[in-house]
């Protein structure tokens, strides 16, 4: 069973070195004391969100101090191939759901898009109240599955900041239902182009698709369009479900030469 996960700030790892005491203090230590009760002795992970991951032991705690022990300490590379989630912004936390699962199952940052058919609207405050809400969504996915990287929240774009991101990617991909193209076709077709690091997105429409007007614009800067399965996806369900194929095809989920 693997260790239970605590954040710690982002660079407050750097420098530690296994035989040190690290101090973790806060809600994280809090949470590990009151609700895991961790107790003197017991393992766990701490990690700083930016791919650096601590594994020690409790030597002492308090009701918002953890001491720990360090182990070991490891700074965990990002994939060369990174897979960025343009998530359509829906109704009924539907785009929500879709981000926590895409985070839990690997992906890299998230991108929220006010698409022309978007019912909700990020205006004024609540955009930035809803972008913070995305960051947490991300952050409590992260340490679920016990990821030492956190995605990241890039600002919202509308359909004209969508189309310039589209145009500097290496690779965009609308998952479209009449697409003719299987995205593993499209994918396998990519990956023998070339090397390095390199990002992909993966474009979801929301409840009521992408317009038509929408896919002629991105496909205009580069897109391409590609059918993920035989049946017709939730916005909810269709990002998770690229980013699997995607992780697979591109080789993300392959330890063996690791």
């Amino acid at each position: 069973m693997s260790n239970p996960v605590f954040f710690a700030p982002a660079g407050s790892l750097d420098g530690v070195r296994p035989g040190a005491l690290f101090v973790l203090e806060g809600p994280e230590a809090r949470h590990a004391v009151a609700v895991k009760r961790l107790a003197q002795g017991e393992p766990l992970d701490i990690v700083d969100g930016v791919g650096r991951r601590l594994t020690g032991t409790v030597t002492s705690s308090g009701p918002s101090r953890l001491e720990v022990e360090c182990l070991t300490i490891t700074a965990e590379a990002r994939p060369d191939v990174r897979l960025i989630l343009v998530q359509a912004l829906a109704k009924g936390d539907r785009d929500e759901l879709a981000i926590e699962t895409a985070t839990e199952l690997g992906i890299d940052a998230v991108v929220p898009w006010q698409s022309e058919r978007s019912i909700v609207r990020w205006k004024g405050d609540r955009a930035a109240k809803a972008h913070s809400k995305w960051q947490s969504v991300v952050a409590a996915a992260a340490k679920q599955a016990r990821r030492a990287w956190i995605p990241e929240v890039r600002p919202a774009v509308d359909t004209s900041a969508l189309a310039a991101a589209v145009e500097a990617a290496d690779l965009a991909v609308i998952l479209h239902e009449d697409a003719v193209r299987p995205l593993r076709n499209v994918l396998e077709a990519w990956r023998v182009r070339g090397d390095g690091v390199r990002e992909v997105l993966l474009i979801v429409g929301p409840e009521g698709g992408i317009s038509p007007r929408e896919v002629t614009r991105l496909c205009d800067k580069g897109a391409v369009t590609a059918l993920l399965g035989t049946h017709v996806l939730r916005s909810s369900t269709a990002g998770p479900a690229a980013v699997v194929l995607a992780s697979d095809v591109l080789g993300r989920w392959d330890t063996t030469g690791r």
